[in-house]
């Protein structure tokens, strides 16, 4: 009886540590990295896949992209820790941040040596439309509502020039950036909001700047707030890391041609826009 007795034991040892052990990566869920949708679904997977299975190879386990289906969504996700990595752009930041509270930093964009980028409000090259005061009476398309540079930071220079969405003869949100561009070529709107990046992709195809931004910090990557602080940590490295070597600095190209590497953040880096949002807010524009 006594040895029997042994022998359970045994295998009931031997069932807790199997199960105590960390699972192979190929057993373990994969993460996921979330992108928010400014660009068409396609390109943002082609451009955003390279960059998951760097960081799937540096982790030892999957990572999938995920493209939310609009800002709104996309940062429900992230505030409700659904998925592990995510991109986004600073006013969407900011948001998140005042709903959900703070989350894990891991790095923001850095564009031609510099952790900040500008947006262009545009109109047709062939427009009489010179200044933003001219914008009155004329049709203006925004991205998403909730973006940085297709909507929020042009509604204040907007505002500062003295037309409000009233003195617009219309304005409609497209969704993306691409969108608000290819309907000012088209003709379907005088006039619209860009991230720069869009504006010099379609420049030759016939658009014009009237106005630029003012520089405001690129966007950033954060993690879940119940992600584990090593995983985290990991991410954080490899990201800071990719700049210096061929292989990363391949990656960076894919996301953007002109992203030359993932740099430190913290949330003070994003200050000056909250004011902007703040001032918008008191006009009733969120």
């Amino acid at each position: 009886m006594q040895k029997i007795h042994a022998r359970g034991y045994f295998w009931g040892l031997l069932i807790l540590l199997v199960h105590c052990l960390p699972l192979p990566a190929s057993a373990q869920d994969p993460l996921i990295l979330a992108v928010h949708p400014y660009l068409p679904f396609s390109e943002l997977t082609d451009r955003y896949t390279p960059l998951a299975d760097y960081l799937g190879n540096q982790l030892g386990r999957n990572v999938v992209v995920r493209i939310g289906r609009n800002y709104k969504d996309h940062m429900g996700y992230i505030g409700r820790d659904e998925v592990d990595i995510a991109i986004l752009g600073p006013a969407l930041y900011v948001t998140l941040v005042d709903k959900y509270g703070e989350k894990p930093l891991l790095a923001r964009l850095e564009i031609d040596g510099k952790p900040v980028f500008h947006g262009k409000i545009i109109t047709g090259k062939g427009s009489p439309i010179v200044s933003l005061a001219d914008l009155k009476g004329k049709r203006f398309a925004f991205g998403d509502p909730e973006s940085t540079m297709s909507h929020l930071v042009p509604r204040f220079m907007l505002l500062e020039a003295g037309v409000s969405a009233d003195d617009l003869a219309d304005y409609q949100f497209l969704g993306s950036h691409t969108n608000v561009a290819l309907g000012v070529l088209a003709g379907d709107f005088d006039a619209g909001a860009v991230k720069e990046e869009v504006f010099y992709k379609f420049e030759q195809q016939g658009l014009k700047a009237l106005a630029t931004t003012p520089p405001f910090s690129e966007h950033v990557f954060v993690a879940r707030s119940t992600l584990p602080t090593q995983t985290v940590e990991a991410v954080r490295e490899a990201m800071n890391q990719l700049k210096d070597t061929p292989e990363g600095q391949d990656i960076l190209s894919r996301i953007k041609k002109r992203l030359t590497g993932m740099v430190p953040a913290q949330d003070s880096d994003y200050d000056n826009l909250r004011e902007i949002l703040m001032t918008l807010q008191r006009h009733g524009i969120h």
